[in-house]
């Protein structure tokens, strides 16, 4: 089978996204982000990269880190959650309980959690943050580890209705009213989320330690701590947003902000085939209510080949030659949070649009573009694990392979799924 012309596989952190081919560098896509933002590093824990540097995430599943990085790419997100890591401030009302600070190693690998230890006064026991102005649907999420106590909860104050619940010996969420989610992280850490749809100028975020005989419902309990158990906690964030994103660590009374990353300016002139090639990108999208998305091989916006991955799992293929629409392709039948084998093969009435190894459409009556010159992203938020681009046709044979896995267990692993 043929070479790629272009290959980006996820290897090394750069300025911004290195293509293993070309092998003189015009493949690197150009882009970056203004701000510092984390990753999840090979060894699963969190880690900070400077400012523009693109980021390798490794995937994990149940707390392990499992398979082969991707590229990650997140919308601006700003942590309104000041003094992220020091519980011990000021800032940070103790509600039926103490901290100590700088315990046990957190997911960053650094002695650098706290205690939260609940006393033995009746009542409702919570970390409670300073008021800050949720103008918005937000994000609520605490990384937090049993030291005894199991159950918690998650909370826009703990006087507040919006609340999650969570069982951190089995990694669930017990209850909630809003959209939760819990992920492990490893070594009895997990992260915590709370979507909150409760809007204000004096919004909080708290986390509730709960009795063990605590079952669903209402987390504002009333009871008395031994003074001897606890949980731990680190690195808590409220972002505006329907979902989390990673971790932003704030150290002072400001807020950090991460710009929305961008990846473009991969490939030439010389890269691209105008009369026929393959373009195959495995994907996935950060969250199915984005609006807009898309992977372009482009002249301009009027001679360009696009895959966009649009709001509850719509996917569209485009094709637009001197700003006609020569193919316009809507499904509707593919997780875009999962990742996908997405392939389009073309040539002059010989489009063909591939998924996950079956081939979903034909066209056998559409033009091609000239004067391809550039591979980009434009407005996607996702996990790039692999693309690349063949500047001649394929067999569908090798179509089918290009954009299959080799096995179940690869299948199982690159959809991140646990196999029991």
């Amino acid at each position: 089978m043929a070479k790629p012309k272009l290959a980006l596989i996820p290897c090394t952190q750069g300025y911004f996204y290195s293509s293993v081919l070309p092998s003189d560098g015009s493949g690197d896509f150009r882009g970056g982000r203004s701000g510092k933002a984390t990753r999840i590093n090979s060894q699963g824990l969190i880690e900070e990269v400077d400012d523009g540097v693109s980021r390798l995430n490794y995937p994990m599943i149940d707390g392990k880190v499992v398979g082969c990085p991707h590229h990650i790419l997140e919308p601006q997100r700003t942590n309104i959650a000041t003094y992220s890591e020091d519980y011990g401030n000021s800032s940070w009302i103790k509600l039926n309980g103490t901290v100590s600070t700088n315990v046990t190693t957190s997911v960053d690998g650094s002695v650098n959690a706290d205690l939260f230890l609940p006393n033995t006064t009746s009542g409702v026991h919570a970390l409670r943050s300073n008021i800050f102005n949720q103008s918005s649907t937000a994000s609520h999420s605490w990384f937090v580890k049993a030291n005894g106590y199991n159950k918690v909860a998650v909370r826009e104050s703990e006087l507040v209705g919006n609340y999650a619940s969570f069982d951190l010996s089995i990694g669930s969420v017990i209850s909630t009213n809003q959209n939760a989610s819990i992920v492990n992280f490893g070594n009895g850490w997990y992260r915590l989320t709370l979507v909150d749809t409760t809007t204000g100028a004096n919004a909080q975020t708290s986390i509730v330690v709960l009795p063990e005989s605590y079952t669903s419902g209402n987390p504002l309990v009333n009871w008395s701590g031994d003074g001897i158990k606890g949980i731990y906690v680190f690195g808590t964030q409220v972002e505006i947003g329907s979902y989390p994103t990673s971790y932003l660590k704030t150290s002072s009374s400001s807020y950090t902000t991460r710009s929305a990353e961008t990846a473009n300016g991969s490939g030439d002139a010389a890269t691209f085939n105008d009369s026929e090639g393959v373009l195959m990108a495995e994907i996935s999208k950060i969250d199915i209510s984005q609006s807009l998305g898309s992977l372009f091989l482009m002249k301009d916006l009027d001679n360009s080949i696009r895959l966009n991955f649009s709001t509850s799992n719509r996917f569209n293929f485009f094709v637009k030659v001197g700003g006609v629409n020569q193919v316009d392709f809507d499904t509707y039948n593919y997780e875009l949070e999962d990742y996908n084998k997405i392939l389009v093969s073309y040539k002059l009435n010989e489009y063909s649009l591939w998924f996950n190894g079956y081939k979903i459409f034909t066209d056998t009556n559409a033009t091609v573009s000239s004067g391809l010159n550039e591979l980009k992203y434009n407005d996607f938020y996702g996990n790039t694990k692999q693309v690349q681009y063949y500047n001649s046709a394929l067999t569908d044979s090798e179509l089918e392979k290009i954009s299959s896995w080799t096995s179940f267990s690869d299948m199982a692993q690159a959809q991140q799924y646990s196999i029991k």
